[in-house]
């Protein structure tokens, strides 16, 4: 009989124990967040979950349990929020084409001593959301604005990238068409540093195309972040096109795009070099260096007369003597 012991499926008793256990660690932790300062007179910019609504953070639900009125990007979006979490909040709209009327009334709001919350429809307001100017207006006043951090998609798309050890560029959305749309790609591709933008579905098929021109760097694609189908794909930037046309939902959904580096295409070119080595280190012991390095060519593409050299140089690293072989043609 085997000694290796399989583990026992959890038993009905088991799970509720630790249902109960999670529920009583839960308890303590709205405690810890409700015992905290929650000053009056402050705007708070709370982020809201970006698909996933049990990505709301304690910390937030707990205040906007205290929040004195909600301002929000649209209230029919932040109402299903408090909803599903059973509250009911005054609800001022504060989109980006209100957002300026809207302050002196957010302000008086908080002149009275009220806590007023801000919410964009899904993640963290005034990044490629409305918010900025409430905040700056709130702050101009002699208000404190107190950040609630949460969900972001930027921060996701990065963190799941792969792609981004460094500085990194958020660009907002893409331009929906014309010159402008022309001069975003162009900044894009002639930037250095990582890329993070969003674009819509319905111009993914365009978008792959202008990233093409990227060739060897590489994209991530996070499709849906946080839902039920959520995708994340990293490919070359010039294998874009046929991955959007290989399946109908791969131009369904929320997009955030990642582009690597520029740098990236350097490190491409250094392992290109390491694999030439090792092909050519594999040939020349057995066929004469012209030969290896007309086979080499062949096989990656690159000039003869460099991998001629390289064989070259290889073989007399070896203690090997090149013997009489001409210069390759």
């Amino acid at each position: 009989m085997s000694s290796a012991q399989s583990t026992p499926e959890d038993t009905p008793e088991d799970s509720a124990a630790q249902a109960a256990g999670l529920a009583k660690r839960l308890q303590q932790l709205a405690e810890h967040a409700a015992g905290q300062s929650w000053p009056r007179g402050a705007l708070y910019v709370v982020a809201t979950p970006i698909g996933n609504v049990a990505d709301l953070t304690l910390r937030s639900l707990t205040f906007l349990q205290l929040a004195d009125t909600i301002a929000a990007e649209d209230t029919r979006v932040a109402g299903q929020l408090l909803a599903r979490l059973g509250l009911k909040k005054p609800l001022v709209a504060c989109d980006a084409h209100r957002e300026a009327q809207v302050i002196p009334q957010v302000l008086a709001r908080l002149a009275a001593d009220e806590r007023v919350a801000y919410v964009s429809d899904a993640g963290t307001p005034a990044i490629s959301d409305p918010g900025a100017r409430l905040v700056d207006a709130a702050r101009a006043a002699g208000h404190r604005v107190i950040p609630l951090p949460g969900a972001s998609s930027v921060a996701a798309a990065v963190s799941a990238s792969g792609l981004v050890d460094g500085p990194f560029r958020f660009a907002g959305f893409a331009p929906s068409k014309g010159a402008e749309r022309e001069r975003f790609f162009a900044a894009l591709l002639g930037a250095t540093e990582a890329q993070v933008f969003f674009e819509a579905p319905h111009r993914m098929t365009d978008c792959a195309a202008q990233l093409a021109a990227a060739s060897a760097r590489r994209v991530s694609v996070c499709r849906e972040l946080t839902k039920q189908f959520e995708q994340i794909e990293t490919v070359r930037a010039d294998a874009l096109p046929a991955w959007v046309a290989a399946g109908a939902h791969h131009a369904q959904g929320e997009f955030v795009l990642v582009l690597g580096p520029q740098a990236q295409e350097a490190d491409a070119a250094r392992t290109l070099r390491m694999d030439t080595d090792t092909l050519l280190a594999r040939l020349v012991p057995f066929m004469p260096v012209k030969e290896a390095a007309r086979l080499a060519a062949e096989l990656t593409g690159e000039p003869r007369n460099a991998l001629y050299e390289r064989a070259l140089a290889l073989r007399a690293a070896s203690g090997k003597s090149a013997g009489d072989e001409g210069a390759a043609d």
